[in-house]
């Protein structure tokens, strides 16, 4: 399945959760920038906050997955395609290199984020979580997102997304009270192959989204 434009699909998850979650407690976390395009539809329409938790991977020298993966935050997992044996060898030959990485990797984000945008577990527990992204090639973002949300006192937990792949989708049924998938794809390519249009604007604009997001309440 294809679609337009982040926005278009946006709109297309919105009116499949409004009936059910509009005015609830609800919390939209993004996971990426073009999950805020995607979420931005969502939160307008349940009249929710919004947030990003941003993540970033680590990847180890001649090794052709992602080793790991950290949010701005500091939350952290592993990739699961390692096995635990294949993750404590890593880890022996590479400690030092995973370490600076994550301090690299985090100062990197909060810099681009700054102090807007800025996920808060205060503004979280209690409500009903959407996970939201535009497009899982995997399922290391929802890994890593959960890291975090591990303390969260949470009503439940919804991830919602207008593409999967059948692994990422698989994950999420272990995780997540209730998942909202557009369309799920076996040979997942590229999350931007999927739109007609690339509306993730730059950085700051994303930022400016997040803070406004109340303003677009429809």
């Amino acid at each position: 399945m294809y679609f337009a434009s982040r926005m278009q699909a946006g709109r297309m998850l919105a009116a499949q959760l409004v009936k059910k979650y509009r005015y609830e407690n609800c919390a939209v976390v993004a996971l990426n920038d073009g999950g805020v395009v995607v979420g931005a539809q969502i939160s307008s329409q349940l009249h929710s906050v919004l947030m990003m938790l941003q993540t970033a991977e680590i990847h180890l020298p001649m090794e052709p997955e992602a080793f790991a993966g950290i949010s701005q935050t500091g939350s952290f997992a592993y990739n699961t395609a390692y096995s635990e044996g294949e993750i404590e060898e890593l880890n022996a030959d590479y400690y030092h290199f995973v370490e600076q990485e994550k301090m690299s990797k985090m100062q990197d984000m909060q810099r681009l984020i700054g102090d807007g945008g800025m996920i808060s577990k205060d503004l979280l527990r209690g409500r009903t979580i959407i996970l939201v992204s535009d497009g899982f090639a995997s399922a290391f973002s929802i890994d890593i997102a959960m890291e975090y949300l591990k303390p969260v006192q949470m009503e439940k937990l919804i991830i919602a997304t207008p593409l999967s792949s059948l692994k990422a989708v698989d994950r999420m049924h272990m995780i997540a009270d209730e998942i909202y998938c557009l369309s799920v794809i076996e040979d997942y390519m590229w999350t931007d192959h999927y739109y007609d249009m690339n509306d993730v604007p730059d950085h700051s604009k994303i930022i400016e989204i997040i803070e406004k997001i109340i303003l677009e309440w429809k």
